[in-house]
């Protein structure tokens, strides 16, 4: 979706104008790809950096005319993905007061952080913006911003970035997401009772991935650093280094990967002892479920499993939050004497510490965050089981590793890397509640083909008790 709409903004910046036509067109484009509310920052921040790239060094009728097209852009967003957070019209809103904060913000072509905070409290306690004044408030970020055109490239591009930082903490303050709904139903040769389950839960495990507008992007948002591969008994530590050697943690940000790390320090890794939960934990569970529904792999996973387990999945949202509630956070008793100890969601994405070894732990984020604290240890790849396999590198987004974490060792694990929270929690509530306790499939990455067997494991018939994916081959895609 990035690269598209930044293709996209580029042809309406060639002849930096927007007429009615492209108004309507750009206004389609965005209703088509229908963009979940976690792409929003991002598609208008690409609006400012692709912007940039028609930046003239000496002619400020072209930058001028470069504002407007951005202004036209930016306000196309707004109008199609978001909605007023308030509905005051009586509220103490000065046009003079917004004006003269704009033009205090821009004198030194920059915003940090104490003024991004000042910028909130004005438009949400000062001076709060009546949904009748939005718009203006809006476009008078980029009129402002044209009386400060400056004659040299490097001043106008700084005064660009203060304007994107302007809008984006107006857009914080004034305005949400409009909820996000899913545009598509199951088709009818990818049911079950049509094509099998194993067809089935192959076809829409690949759907999950495509759908997936959340993953990071390896190279770009995240590097790896693989290192040496190993078989798995051995013990031998192969890589000196740390797995990630660079994540850009402002994608961390974004609502669902926010909410779910919110919830990571909430366990006790060592089994047996029993789990406590705050009322702040609840609410912090609510947030990260609440998000998760509001992006395209949880919306289609609902779907999927309410067509063909219609006897197990309530048909309505709250009923479904609910189901999920209970499947992966309720707590039970996985060691001996019953203790409420564990949960599918700890042991999965957190990761437990029972009889000596490390139980679970198959989350990327989860590893990097312990990774970057200190308490992992990353030991090496677990090398693949056949020569005829590709090799293990950087661009891979399912790795077999082996680590310690706090001085305890899993000899094997495997996870994904990179994905969003949403798209692990769809793929194992989905083999769950339609698969069985093991689902062979065809997974196409884009840069590999893996074939993968997502295993998925019951406790007290309606809990998780562990979910996983196990990599059983490994191909470039060619």
């Amino acid at each position: 979706m990035d690269q598209d709409f930044e293709s996209f903004y580029r042809e309406i910046y060639a002849d930096l104008t927007v007429d009615r036509e492209e108004a309507k067109e750009l206004q389609e484009k965005i209703e088509s790809a229908n963009p979940p509310p976690d792409k929003l920052v991002k598609l208008r921040a690409s609006v400012f950096k692709v912007g940039l790239e028609f930046l003239s060094e000496d002619d400020n009728e072209n930058n001028l005319s470069l504002l407007r097209t951005m202004n036209a852009i930016v306000h196309a967003l707004e109008m199609t993905c978001m909605t007023p957070k308030g509905s005051n019209e009586d509220s103490p809103f000065e046009e003079s007061m917004v004006e003269e904060k704009y033009r205090e913000i821009m004198s030194d072509m920059s915003m940090d952080r104490s003024e991004s905070q000042e910028l909130y409290q004005f438009f949400t306690e000062d001076c709060p913006v009546p949904p009748s004044k939005l718009i203006w408030t809006r476009a008078t970020v980029f009129r402002i911003g044209s009386e400060l055109l400056a004659d040299d490239k490097e001043t106008n591009t700084q005064l660009f970035r203060t304007i994107n930082a302007i809008v984006h903490f107006f857009e914080i303050a004034c305005l949400q997401p409009k909820p996000f709904e899913l545009k598509m139903e199951i088709p009818e040769n990818e049911k079950v009772e049509e094509i099998g389950l194993d067809a089935s839960i192959e076809k829409a495990v690949q759907h999950l991935w495509d759908l997936d507008m959340n993953r990071l992007v390896p190279g770009d948002d995240y590097e790896l650093n693989v290192q040496g591969g190993k078989k798995p008994y051995h013990k031998e530590d192969e890589a000196d280094e740390p797995l990630f050697s660079k994540v850009d943690t402002r994608e961390f940000q974004r609502p669902t990967y926010k909410t779910f790390i919110a919830l990571l320090d909430n366990y006790s890794a060592e089994t047996g002892n029993a789990e406590y939960v705050s009322d702040m934990e609840r609410r912090e569970v609510y947030a990260f479920l609440n998000a998760i529904m509001q992006t395209a792999p949880m919306q289609f996973c609902h779907k999927y499993c309410r067509e063909n387990a219609p006897d197990k999945v309530p048909a309505d949202l709250a009923g479904f939050k609910k189901l999920l509630h209970s499947m992966w956070f309720d707590l039970y008793g996985r060691s001996r004497g019953g203790r409420p100890d564990s949960s599918g969601f700890e042991h999965v994405f957190v990761g437990e510490v029972k009889n000596g070894e490390v139980s679970g732990f198959h989350n990327w984020i989860q590893f990097y965050l312990e990774e970057k604290k200190g308490t992992v240890d990353y030991r090496g790849y677990i090398k693949p089981r056949s020569y005829k396999d590709a090799q293990t590198n950087e661009d891979d987004h399912v790795l077999t590793i082996q680590f310690s974490w706090n001085g305890v060792e899993k000899m094997v694990g495997t996870s994904f890397i990179g994905v969003s929270p949403e798209f692990e929690m769809a793929l194992y509530t989905m083999c769950f509640l339609v698969g069985g306790e093991q689902n062979t499939v065809r997974l196409d990455t884009g840069p590999d083909i893996f074939q993968l067997n997502v295993k998925v494991y019951k406790m007290f018939g309606s809990k998780i008790g562990t979910s996983y994916v196990e990599a059983k081959s490994h191909s470039d895609d060619e």
